[in-house]
């Protein structure tokens, strides 16, 4: 079979946890470890998110500055 680089690979979750993974079978202090982690990547994906806006923000305004 010929290599396809275009295929869909399955994902490999980073963090070992899956979305809408059974919980049943966790521990409390496994499921708060989970809620911290979470709540880590959520903040890493908020400031991401910002940088990326402040970015575009400031492209954006160079940009209307150079046309006018």
């Amino acid at each position: 079979m010929a290599f396809d680089p275009f295929a869909e690979e399955p994902r490999v979750s980073p963090m070992g946890l899956e979305i809408g993974q059974d919980l049943s079978m966790l521990s409390i202090d496994e499921l708060d470890e989970r809620v911290a982690m979470l709540e880590r990547e959520i903040a890493r994906l908020k400031e991401a998110k910002r940088s990326k806006e402040n970015s575009l923000a400031a492209a954006s305004a160079f940009f209307k500055l150079g046309s006018a």
